[in-house]
């Protein structure tokens, strides 16, 4: 199977017509195709990770210290920003096209052969765990690709189980409140292993404790953040794990809240390891983080920022960063496209405080017109709006009527984010 081919292959099972609650939710598909491929996500240990927000800037933290400690880390992530291969890293390296194709095929082979038809993401799901084994990983790191309990990533048995917090987030499928979706994130927490909880609202934490984990460490009790402060190009933070405190760690990430992603990640692989990391490991893996599409710098003049918040948290958290973080002398242009609420989207991010806003339509079958989007900004007092249909029309006006003193912030879905990076890069040069 060529990469085109594969390719190909797994579009032809991706699948956008699902609206509602999930009637039936079964894991049964991929524990079919992991069964015939001889279980292929028991050869390594994993650190499987969910929450509603930070659980990717978590995820890259626990590989990058891993990687620190001298161990190949395998690291599967969704969605991806601008190719598929980005999902499943060797030591933060993506899978080539060749074994890429190379997966699927496999995949492709024994739907043949069982007669199950997976999904778009049980495709890739199962073709990470395979190739995580043939390239002899010493760990995965894992992320849920939605909620938990039912996702196709809940096949692994995991060493430990990370749940960065808890939101109001794809309710279509959980709900109506916090307690069910915890539910839903708690059901990765295995019997065997350990679980490491960021979210710290102690309503919920029957919720982590009825999952009966080998041990529970918890945020602010175990672990937690002292000083976190603005620095050149990041946070310079205080690190307090289960064992240890690690003073002055600084964070190449911008946002406050990556303090709290780091103190969750250093406690899960601390809890992975069963002992204390040195100083200098944890300061070299940490260093290196990098987070493509979140709160990413792609130029200075125009300083433009994108940003993948793909819900009101993530929203709000973005704009909080933005405002407080950066003081640009000219102008503050927002450019918006999303697949959820635009009036509770462009509140959460603050559009009506920006001097432009520049909508489009994000590119994915669920993303909301253009013009809808507009009328929810003017709706929510933005003072100038300009309607663009596409990512690559409303980033280029944003580039041709800015000046160097302007900030262009790009948000509002992944989805956007990942069209916006090469049409910057083009742009900026």
């Amino acid at each position: 199977m060529s990469f085109t081919d594969a390719m190909a292959y797994l579009e032809a099972h991706a699948s956008y017509d699902v609206t509602g609650r999930i009637a039936s939710p079964s894991v049964a598909t991929i524990t079919g195709l992991c069964s015939a491929m001889g279980e292929p996500q028991t050869a390594y240990p994993t650190i499987h990770v969910t929450g509603t927000n930070g659980k990717g800037s978590t995820v890259q933290m626990i590989t990058r210290l891993l990687m620190a400690q001298g161990l190949t880390v395998g690291t599967y992530s969704s969605p991806h920003l601008e190719r598929v291969n980005e999902r499943m890293t060797r030591n933060c390296e993506p899978i080539s096209d060749e074994e890429l194709a190379e997966q699927i095929a496999a995949v492709a082979d024994l739907e043949l052969i069982t007669g199950l038809r997976p999904s778009y993401f049980e495709v890739l799901t199962a073709a990470a765990f395979r190739w995580f084994a043939d390239v002899a990983v010493d760990v995965a790191v894992i992320e849920v690709g939605l909620l938990g309990r039912w996702d196709a990533t809940n096949v692994v048995t995991s060493t430990v189980a990370v749940v960065t917090n808890i939101g109001l987030d794809h309710l279509e499928f959980a709900g109506p409140t916090r307690a069910h979706v915890a539910t839903e994130k708690a059901g990765i927490i295995k019997p065997a292993g350990a679980a490491v909880i960021g979210e710290t609202d102690p309503e919920l934490l029957p919720i982590f404790t009825a999952e009966q984990p080998a041990s529970l460490i918890l945020r602010e009790l175990d672990f937690g953040v002292g000083e976190n402060a603005l620095a050149l190009g990041g946070r310079l933070v205080d690190l307090r794990s289960p064992t240890t405190i690690y003073p002055e760690v600084y964070l190449p990430l911008h946002g406050a809240h990556q303090g709290d992603n780091a103190a969750v990640a250093l406690a899960a692989v601390e809890t992975f390891f069963a002992a204390p990391l040195s100083g200098e490991v944890v300061q070299e893996g940490f260093a290196a983080v990098t987070m493509p599409g979140r709160f990413e710098i792609m130029s200075v003049q125009p300083l433009v920022i994108v940003d993948g918040a793909h819900n009101p948290a993530g929203a709000d958290t973005c704009a909080q960063v933005f405002f407080d973080d950066f003081q640009p002398e000219g102008r503050r242009i927002l450019v918006i496209g999303t697949l959820r609420d635009p009036a509770e989207m462009l509140s959460s991010i603050r559009a009506d405080e920006f001097d432009l806003v520049i909508v489009c339509t994000a590119p994915s079958p669920r993303g909301i017109g253009c013009r809808q989007v507009a009328q929810a900004a003017r709706d929510i007092g933005c003072a100038e709006v300009i309607v663009t249909d596409t990512v690559e029309q409303a980033c280029d006006y944003a580039i041709r009527h800015s000046d160097p003193d302007d900030a262009v912030l790009i948000a509002g879905s992944l989805y956007v984010a990942g069209a916006a990076r090469p049409v910057i890069r083009r742009l900026t040069g």
